[in-house]
């Protein structure tokens, strides 16, 4: 019988996962994270001279920024955000159907990048890590793309598209990295990053 991966232990920490996404949500499940989820919208906005993996990290600041006056000495606040970064440009979510299209047209037969950025908030510390996967697309018809755009799933994804779909399921040649930063979060780097967290900050309470 195989036996059930036994919870985190958080050393008397609460976690708590600031993300709506369902997706985040149901990874740190099963890494069996004792979490709370609890969300503070902001506008998720990012200075033009920023690129890249800069962009990602400077929105997961903005989120967390939202619980720095409420944080909790015994609350550890985790962040995230997933941007597409293709010829120089951030992909995010699409502001419509006509936006969803112009975006899967773009990456069609070419290669681009998806960012993840993952902040760690203490009362008194922030950590922030990111992770890069390349994505390598095949050709993809118009014709593939409207019948993908109209089943609705592209809206609430970066890039407009879920690689966990029969869209990317069918049209993804390659990828170079971590599958589950994909999908929007990189699971092996996070749960080793909260056990380095909570291990050293649980030695410098005992010291």
């Amino acid at each position: 019988m195989v036996l059930e991966k036994i919870k985190m232990d958080t050393k008397g920490y609460v976690i708590i996962l600031a993300s709506a996404s369902p997706r985040r949500q149901l990874f740190f499940k099963e890494m069996k994270i004792p979490f709370l989820k609890k969300v503070i919208p902001i506008e998720e906005s990012f200075p033009s001279n920023l690129s890249g993996s800069a962009i990602a990290e400077h929105i997961v600041a903005q989120k967390a920024n939202a619980f720095k006056d409420t944080i909790k000495v015994n609350e550890i606040i985790i962040t995230a955000d997933t941007i597409v970064w293709h010829q120089n440009k951030c992909l995010g979510k699409p502001i419509s159907i006509q936006n969803a299209e112009e975006i899967l047209m773009s990456l069609s037969d070419d290669t681009h990048q998806v960012i993840t950025a993952v902040g760690f908030l203490l009362k008194e510390t922030w950590e922030c890590i990111n992770v890069v996967s390349e994505v390598t697309f095949g050709p993809v018809s118009k014709k593939a793309i409207q019948e993908y755009i109209a089943t609705g799933s592209p809206m609430d994804k970066a890039g407009a598209y879920g690689i966990q779909d029969s869209f990317g399921t069918l049209h993804i040649d390659s990828i170079s990295g971590s599958y589950t930063n994909i999908i929007g979060l990189p699971v092996t780097h996070v749960y080793k990053k909260l056990q380095e967290i909570i291990k050293n900050n649980h030695l410098k309470k005992s010291s």
